[in-house]
């Protein structure tokens, strides 16, 4: 059993479902049988360059764009690496594995995720680990981290994980969030927290807090020790320095039952 490298041949001309391409699946199959499997009207080699590589349960993507969408979708273990960026819905509904994005990510990163590890070296849009239409929560466990920023709506009824971003949030990071934690190492745009019923945001600034969140003023609080070394041991190198144990915190959002929080640490 070895991994598959799959290179696609040219930008595809519009938006190209890859949800179906997983490690696991692919891994006992070889570079002839897989590259004859049917696929988008054709077959798997009509659109890819099909090649085996050495490492045990991994699937390489290269080559794909920002219109390459579904990427990592339920995936469960296996490492998946794209060579590129990648669109919408990617790691939807993902539960185990390692996936691995070089490029930028499109909007709905991670949603439903439950379990595994995303991460990206570039930028992702809008609602990050959210809510997919028509369910009832977002992000339910895992971790997240990006490189860049991302964009409005983080964690949009977020319930469990964690995502972590070296730049800055959108708006109304945290929406409607019932649990789970945002780091933001660049701070967070305006509003953040809107209808947040529990769950933590840690950042050193925010644009502008909402009016329905009360301060509580300074804090030493010994579980972001904890925080700072679950991160650690869950991204290695790819860690943000370790949060100071003194913040400002916010209490949130107050129009709903209040029990998030916003932990300023600049």
């Amino acid at each position: 059993m070895s991994g598959l490298r799959l290179s696609l041949k040219s930008a595809p001309a519009g938006r190209l479902d890859l949800s179906c391409l997983h490690p696991a699946a692919l891994a006992a199959e070889s570079a002839d049988s897989v590259a004859r499997m049917p696929f988008e009207g054709g077959t798997i080699g009509d659109l890819f360059d099909v090649s085996k590589i050495p490492d045990d349960m991994t699937l390489v993507l290269a080559g794909t764009t920002g219109a390459c969408d579904g990427i990592g979708e339920g995936l469960r273990e296996g490492t998946l690496i794209v060579e590129g960026d990648v669109g919408q819905y990617t790691g939807r509904h993902m539960r185990g594995g390692q996936l691995d994005i070089k490029g930028h990510a499109g909007d709905y990163l991670g949603s439903g995720m439950k379990g595994g590890l995303i991460t990206v070296a570039g930028s992702a849009g809008n609602y990050l680990g959210g809510l997919l239409p028509g369910q009832k929560f977002g992000m339910s466990g895992g971790v997240i981290r990006v490189g860049g920023d991302i964009g409005e709506r983080a964690g949009d009824r977020m319930r469990r994980g964690t995502i972590v971003v070296k730049g800055r949030t959108g708006a109304a990071a945290g929406s409607r969030m019932a649990g789970g934690t945002i780091w933001a190492e660049g701070g967070f745009g305006p509003g953040p927290g809107p209808l947040m019923r529990r769950g933590t945001l840690i950042g050193p600034r925010a644009d502008q807090m909402l009016a329905t969140f009360a301060d509580c003023g300074f804090h030493d609080m010994v579980f972001l020790r904890l925080i700072s070394r679950f991160v650690a041991e869950e991204l290695g190198s790819l860690a943000p320095a370790a949060l100071p144990a003194r913040v400002r915190r916010y209490a949130g959002d107050m129009s709903t039952i209040g029990k998030g929080e916003v932990l300023l640490t600049g």
